[in-house]
């Protein structure tokens, strides 16, 4: 054995207490932390070129990671970073995430280990948290986009067999006309993995909304499918980015019954509105869907990388995922397929162990109060962000999002006006994080460019919102003054 291997497994119980104690010493200062890249600003520190021929060994490797890059990571754990739809990591989820890498168990197969039953226990329970159907069967990944990829795979091969062909056997190429997606407001996972799966980003065929919404006007989709009667996908949304909004599934999955289609549901994050009482109507009709998607790693607030998928049709996704080889044996017929026959992987971790920590910790109930507390935090930061002169909410805070621009913007759609207004946009946001009090992302709600706040970390709560707000508030008068 190389010496330094020699060297640190004789030190391992002292290694891994060393890393014990910075990452106590990280998360107990998490609350102060600046919320993005450290306070040291972002593209400081450059990589070193050279692979060491030696080493350092796990305690230098651990130094030197001290000392360059952990004082620019940015707080993104914490209870102020807002951007995209961030949650964190509740104690027993990185416990299940530690004992995840001392374990290494490659859930692939269920010959050596129980570690595939964990993961279909703790798939059932994600099942009966979000009030799917008892056919609704599952599998990890690694995030919402492989989750839509894996769904729309499915479609895909659903597509084919209305027409008597296997996709999966023969390709796109043996399709009669075009493979068509039809969404309101597609999330741009779903492009992304239309092009990987070979069927193009230009298969999408968004369908008008509803006026001020980002819900599909459902009698519109009626009309499309009525056009053209060959098989078709319909993407529903169950939470969008810009401001959580839903498709009315249960219309959709009636509409399924007169003009059939396969019905892929994107609950990202908004399938956790299955916990609140004032929201959990919003998923009514979800348990009719030929697939969805929900993101664990968003308010379940389990480490990345984490992600799970459903479908009713767990013999065709072996059609499509299965894997030819000896030493892995085949589908049985009639038995449950081993993982490496229901997702893209041939080598997967054990992203179910944080998830089943999580759940066998806290329960409905604490998740349940992880979703109230982020809803009235969102609700609070829009009633504050509508007090301040110079911001104005483009949309009701419907669920964890709250979507606000400045007044002086009223459109980005002329060529002369897009510009510079996401370039004050960005610039408010840049301001905000500099703070090191928070963190926003931008984007574009009808044409308007915007700031969105999304709140899924269990620790926010309602002191944070006021230095969110006071920092916006800040922000927003540093720029009005020019400062």
């Amino acid at each position: 054995m190389h010496p330094r291997l020699a060297a640190d497994l004789a030190e391992l119980p002292d290694l891994l207490d060393a890393v014990r104690q910075g990452a106590t010493a990280m998360l107990d200062g998490l609350g102060e932390r600046p919320v993005a890249g450290g306070g040291t600003g972002t593209g400081t520190v450059r990589p070193r070129a050279g692979l060491p021929e030696t080493g350092a060994g796990a305690r230098g490797a651990l130094e030197e990671f001290a000392r360059r890059w952990e004082p620019g990571f940015s707080g993104s754990a914490g209870p102020r970073y807002l951007g995209f739809v961030t949650g964190g990591a509740t104690p027993a989820a990185l416990m299940g995430d530690w004992l995840v890498a001392a374990y290494d168990q490659n859930v692939v197969w269920g010959g050596d280990s129980t570690a595939t039953e964990l993961e279909r226990e703790t798939v059932e329970r994600l099942r009966e948290l979000f009030g799917l159907g008892a056919e609704q069967r599952g599998a990890f990944v690694t995030g919402a986009t492989m989750s839509n990829t894996v769904g729309l795979a499915l479609a895909r091969e659903w597509v084919g067999e209305q027409q008597g062909v296997s996709v999966a056997q023969r390709g796109l190429g043996a399709l009669d006309g075009p493979f068509r997606v039809l969404s309101g407001a597609p999330h741009s996972s779903v492009f992304k993995a239309l092009s990987l799966l070979g069927a193009g980003r230009d298969a999408v065929r968004t369908v008008p909304l509803l006026p001020g919404r980002e819900a599909v006007d459902v009698a519109a989709l009626a009309a499309e499918l009525d056009a053209d009667p060959r098989p078709a996908v319909v993407v529903a949304n169950a939470g969008t980015v810009n401001t959580g909004d839903f498709d009315d599934l249960r219309a959709l999955a009636e509409l399924r019954e007169r003009r059939p289609f396969w019905l892929h549901v994107d609950a990202a994050f908004g399938a956790f509105a299955a916990l609140s009482p004032d929201h959990a109507h919003l998923l009514d009709g979800i348990e009719a869907a030929d697939s969805v998607c929900v993101d664990l790693h968003k308010w379940l607030n389990v480490p990345y990388d984490a992600a799970v998928q459903f479908t009713r049709h767990r013999a065709l996704q072996t059609r499509v995922f299965q894997n030819a080889a000896a030493y892995l044996g085949a589908p049985d017929e009639g038995a449950e397929p081993d993982f490496v026959h229901l997702t893209p992987e041939n080598s997967r971790r054990l992203r179910a162990l944080p998830a089943w920590f999580a759940l066998a910790a806290y329960g409905r109930a604490g998740h349940g109060d992880i979703v109230a507390r982020n809803l009235r935090c969102a609700r609070l930061l829009g009633q504050r962000l509508a007090d301040v002169p110079g911001l104005r909410l483009l949309a009701p805070v419907r669920l964890n999002i709250v979507c606000f621009t400045v007044t002086t913007v009223t459109t980005g759609a002329t060529e002369d006006g897009t510009a510079p207004a996401m370039e004050q946009l960005q610039g408010l946001a840049r301001a905000v994080a500099d703070t090191g009090e928070a963190l926003l992302t931008p984007t574009v709600l009808d044409g308007v460019p915007a700031l969105r706040a999304a709140f899924s970390n269990w620790r926010t709560d309602e002191t944070d919102v006021d230095r969110i707000a006071e920092a916006l508030r800040g922000a927003v008068r540093q720029s009005v003054s020019g400062g």
